[in-house]
């Protein structure tokens, strides 16, 4: 698992934490039952706070994508195929609106978005 905290980012430390564990999650980096470091080993690695990792933590279990076994650690939850693929449909459908509000503040036609996706799609396919 990497984990990268930016200290110029506007985000919290612990957001920036569960963004980027949610997505490996989301992403399949992170299979259901991986083991996840410990709140005192991530906070040592990433040279935070405990109390902050706690935060993020707590945050993932809160979203069912981790699960806490007392005496045994922290795991990356079972979670539902179909719900795991909303989830990565969801993410898509973000990222994809973000790009069609730049392309529409551009003044980059429906065709001309069209047309670049399709070159896109072919160019890593």
């Amino acid at each position: 698992m990497r984990i990268l905290i930016s200290n110029s980012s506007p985000d919290p430390i612990y957001e920036q934490i569960v963004r980027q564990i949610k997505g490996q999650i989301i992403a399949g980096d992170l299979p259901e039952g991986a083991p996840l470091p410990s709140i005192r080993k991530l906070a040592h690695e990433l040279q935070i706070s405990v109390i902050t990792t706690k935060r993020a933590y707590e945050e993932l279990d809160k979203e069912g994508l981790i699960d806490t076994v007392g005496g045994k650690g922290t795991f990356v939850a079972s979670q539902n195929q179909e719900f795991m693929r909303e989830k990565r449909m969801k993410l898509v459908e973000n990222k994809l609106s973000e790009a069609l509000d730049d392309a529409r503040m551009l003044g980059v036609s429906y065709e001309e978005l069209g047309e670049m996706l399709r070159l896109l799609w072919e160019e890593e396919s």
